[in-house]
């Protein structure tokens, strides 16, 4: 790619965070800047890169979407992050949430389902030489218990419930969204562990693909 549609790509990000995040509410000056710098038409088949610094979510193949950048800000918000914080995602599709992630904590641990998805991510994490992420392939339900526990979870896929593996890893204080609900009638949920128990606040309407697998819905 040459330098003028570099720069044109910028200007169009830089149009993104100002029209289509910070202009919804999102106040986080370091999750603005992540977004400026993160090239998300990268992450996004060539027919829709065009299309990759709209209000919209787009198609990544494999029936799996690129979520709208307003709702990766809101999760990202909502999980308050300081920089220090291990954080596990559920459904790294082609990884551009993880990248985003990548430069607002420690440690990123991805779990996608579908090979080809998680291969790209890879890819992408090379190319960007990001290298506090890294992704595997497997149910995202069963959680990472090997790396647990996380201070933050985020979960990229709508479930039916909370999934319990996860609740188990999370930190003492640790913090989960996630969207719960099928179709139209779905919640993004804000879970803090609080001692033995959990505390679930109701952050909005969310729309996202179900969250397939042992502790979410079945295929």
């Amino acid at each position: 790619m040459d330098a003028t549609q570099e720069r044109e790509f910028a200007h169009q990000r830089a149009l993104m965070v100002e029209r289509h995040i910070a202009a919804r509410g999102i106040k986080d000056p370091r999750i603005l800047k992540a977004m400026k710098e993160v090239p998300r038409h990268k992450f996004v088949p060539q027919v829709v890169a065009s299309k990759a610094y709209g209000p919209g979510a787009l198609p990544i193949g494999s029936k799996q979407t690129i979520s709208q950048p307003y709702i990766v800000a809101r999760m990202i918000e909502l999980l308050e992050l300081t920089g220090k914080e291990k954080v596990l995602e559920i459904g790294t599709g082609t990884g551009y949430q993880a990248v985003v992630l990548s430069r607002l904590c420690a440690k990123v641990f991805s779990i996608e389902r579908i090979n080809e998805l998680a291969l790209r991510a890879s890819e992408l994490f090379r190319e960007l030489k990001v290298y506090n992420a890294t992704v595997k392939v497997f149910d995202g339900t069963y959680g990472w218990s090997d790396q647990a526990p996380f201070d933050r979870i985020i979960v990229a896929a709508a479930a039916p419930e909370v999934p319990e593996p996860l609740v188990q890893q999370l930190t003492r204080t640790g913090k989960m969204i996630i969207p719960i609900g099928s179709g139209a009638s779905q919640k993004l949920a804000r879970i803090t562990r609080v001692g033995t128990g959990i505390q679930i606040e109701d952050c909005g309407a969310a729309d996202f693909v179900p969250l397939v697998g042992r502790f979410g819905w079945k295929e």
